[in-house]
């Protein structure tokens, strides 16, 4: 049995992994998937004071209060900044994480030092809509790469139906590493989404220095769009079984039970 912890990415919340859940746990797996602090069913929390920290501590919160071990953490595109605090502060007690379709974030480094045409739209949306502080749905115009990748009718809908507006703060907090060294230690791996459209394809060849990882570091390409948990949960299931396999196997000190 593995553990796994799913941190969704901005404007989502703990619903975007409904479909892949069923399909972990039918196999015998745990999986949480909260949402962050005011986003999906905790929407009403959101605040201009709501950042980074809050996001990290939620999750590392969640793994703490559930004295969860061995856990596979996922972090699918804003949540890699998220995921890689949350291993820097417990890192004894995570067995493999994943980045989803998303970045490595550097001490000191925020989202927007990563992306800053993406969180200069964000707070340009959030200064003429959100009060200055809360970044309306970065929604995308209808057409043939839908939302996120996802194109297909009833799944388009609800995925529009279920967003919710984010704070600013998320993107522009700095990630403080306290314990890089024994970051460093925690093993790795990467899924790559490579469907979505010219968009999203040239979003990912902003982000390759980033998400491209080192040598040693398992990759896997997904041909879906960016929320693979949407359009190929059985699929991304798969994945995530092969990389937790290939990291056992691989007798590293963190291997799972």
């Amino acid at each position: 049995m593995t553990t796994y912890v799913l941190v969704h990415g901005a404007f989502h919340g703990g619903w975007c992994w409904e479909r892949l859940t069923p399909v972990l746990e039918a196999a015998g797996h745990e999986v949480y998937a909260p949402s962050l602090t005011g986003l999906g069913d905790r929407a009403a929390e959101l605040t201009p004071e709501v950042g980074l920290d809050a996001h990290v501590n939620d999750i590392a919160g969640l793994i703490a209060d559930e004295d969860l071990t061995d856990v596979v953490l996922v972090g699918h595109s804003y949540a890699g900044i998220v995921v890689t605090a949350v291993a820097d502060q417990i890192p004894s007690r995570i067995a493999l994480l994943v980045y989803l379709d998303t970045f490595v974030a550097h001490d000191g480094e925020a989202v927007a030092d990563i992306l800053p045409v993406n969180v200069q739209a964000f707070a340009d949306a959030a200064q003429a809509e959100g009060e200055g502080w809360r970044v309306p749905v970065a929604g995308m115009p209808p057409g043939v790469e839908g939302c996120y990748g996802v194109t297909d009718e009833p799944d388009l809908g609800w995925l529009r139906s279920m967003q919710s507006p984010q704070s600013l703060r998320t993107f522009t907090d700095v990630l403080r590493l306290g314990n890089p060294a024994q970051l460093q230690r925690v093993p790795r791996a990467h899924i790559h989404c490579s469907g979505g459209g010219e968009a999203w394809t040239s979003l990912r060849q902003q982000l390759m220095p980033r998400s491209y990882p080192p040598a040693g570091e398992p990759v896997r390409d997904l041909d879906t769009g960016h929320d693979a948990m949407i359009t190929k949960p059985d699929e991304l299931a798969a994945v995530l079984d092969d990389l937790v396999t290939a990291h056992a196997r691989s007798g590293s000190a963190h291997a799972l039970q």
